[in-house]
């Protein structure tokens, strides 16, 4: 009786990737030389952000998506921080808002104009400050408005509302050694991450408790990277203890042995993950390397299927990566990379062949769209939510997106602590009123008619307030200055 090899029918197999004309790419973009393991690239519907080469400082680069061909040199840069940038991140519900990180030691908020920056953008609408050394990871939570994340070099992670300007949770006790990385389950109600001491963790973030963990994931000293996929489950990749490449899927309710387990080569670059969770397909860009690989998770052993790879001559420095909804449906587009080279970005489209013209309703399932499914009061207060899909059939156009309005007050029951009282230290006292708020109370004061003195004596509440924030923002500046030189041996 013989058998016959059945090869696995999949509507990914016959992917292929296409980069775009020379016309259509970034040219002349000096891409930062910093070593850490970043993509370096942040992309959405409308941008395209590059962390770029600046002197003294950092500093990173924001293109509108049509503005491809030479960037004039003088093109203006995002270059509010004293340190190199290491990571950037676009907010998933404002397509004009985008966050850094920086050796700096700060976390950074910025607004970019509708049309694209005409000047150096210096002035961050919120600056976030309590990491101790410099801040390499910064992800935005998937489904509550103005939740972000930071993970610094100090081994601390912390949850920030930034509409409050507000530190939520500070979890400095759950990784001994460097994190590598950091990622949102689907509804943000955990995350999960890898860390130097070879173990991915998952964390529940408002009890502040490590869920699972699984030590040495990957028996290799190199970094990993460890990310949810939609139903659950955990893929990572990393090196084995001969440094081959792995990748490796894994069950959070049994982490003794992976689902899967897979060997690709010896190359010494670390294997970055792109997950598109509508088709369930992974794409492993390896940093260093010259290809894209990608891969299909099914239900179904051995879970992870090899597709295809793209492969090109150059390197890749960075990869950005474009949101399902900036994608063109018209042309059967799946998926759309953003390869930076030494001076260079290059988008690399990936289509699957199709000949109708009709909308691929297998190919485009509902995705999240850019609206939050809650505020960050409910996600604090214990609510979860998946995220709001939309359909892809009439084409995403993107809306006009609402300013971010910081508005310095606790989101936090009283008498609740989420730091340490050696470093719990707020530049705003929680009672102080902000200038949108102060005009707002000076309006309703003045419909309803109850006089001049009391408008002044709120207009001189207002200024005393202004002058007790400098003062503690100065103070904290000066402290943390300290501390850090003490960390360093300085002193």
């Amino acid at each position: 009786m013989s058998f016959r090899k059945v090869v696995r029918q999949s509507k990914f197999r016959h992917v292929f990737g296409q980069p775009v004309k020379n016309d259509q790419c970034y040219d002349d973009i000096r891409v930062s030389r910093v070593t850490w393991d970043s993509t370096f690239c942040a992309v959405n519907p409308k941008f395209v952000a590059v962390i770029v080469e600046a002197s003294g400082g950092g500093a990173f680069m924001v293109l509108p998506l049509q503005k491809t061909g030479r960037i004039d040199k003088s093109y203006p840069t995002v270059c509010g921080h004293t340190g190199p940038v290491l990571d950037i991140d676009w907010c998933p519900h404002n397509d004009q808002i985008i966050a850094s990180g920086s050796e700096d030691c700060t976390v950074m908020v910025w607004q970019i104009p509708e049309s694209g920056l005409t000047v150096p953008l210096t002035e961050p609408v919120v600056v976030l400050e309590g990491h101790s050394k410099r801040v390499g990871i910064i992800t935005w939570h998937p489904t509550a408005r103005n939740i972000l994340l930071s993970a610094g070099c100090d081994n601390v992670i912390i949850v920030w509302n930034v509409g409050t300007a507000e530190e939520l949770y500070y979890l400095d006790n759950l990784h001994p050694d460097i994190i590598y990385n950091v990622c949102w389950n689907r509804d943000g109600s955990l995350f999960c991450s890898a860390c130097k001491d070879k173990s991915v963790r998952i964390i529940d973030p408002r009890r502040g408790q490590v869920i699972a963990e699984r030590e040495k994931a990957h028996e290799g000293a190199r970094p990993m990277r460890a990310i949810f996929l939609a139903d659950g489950k955990i893929f990572t990749t990393g090196f084995s203890r001969m440094s081959e490449r792995q990748l490796a899927l894994w069950d959070p309710e049994n982490l003794e042995e992976p689902m899967a387990l897979q060997e690709l080569d010896s190359s010494n670059g670390a294997l970055l993950p792109f997950y598109d969770p509508d088709t369930n397909v992974i794409y492993v860009c390896g940093k260093g390397d010259s290809s894209i690989r990608y891969f299909e998770i099914t239900a179904e052993p051995p879970y992870i299927h090899f597709l295809n790879t793209f492969t090109s001559k150059e390197p890749q420095r960075g990869m950005g990566w474009m949101p399902k909804r900036g994608l063109d449906v018209n042309k059967c587009e799946i998926a759309r990379f953003y390869k930076l080279h030494e001076r260079k970005c290059e988008p690399i489209v990936m289509t699957v062949p199709r000949k109708s013209d009709l909308f691929q309703d297998d190919l485009y399932p509902d995705t999240a769209g850019p609206e939050a499914s809650m505020e960050a009061e409910e996600w604090v207060a214990g609510k979860t939510a998946p995220p709001i899909l939309i359909s892809l059939r009439e084409a995403y156009v993107p809306t006009k997106q609402r300013d971010l309005k910081v508005n310095r007050r606790s989101l936090l029951p009283e008498g609740r602590s989420t730091t340490p009282s050696n470093t719990g230290l707020s530049a705003t006292p929680s009672s102080a009123m902000t200038p949108a708020a102060a005009t707002s109370a000076l309006s309703a004061t003045a419909a309803s008619g109850e006089g001049r003195q009391l408008t002044e004596e709120v207009l001189r509440e207002v200024a005393s307030l202004r002058a007790l924030v400098a003062a503690q923002g100065e103070r904290i500046a000066r402290l943390e200055l300290q501390l850090s030189r003490i960390e360093n041996g300085d002193v």
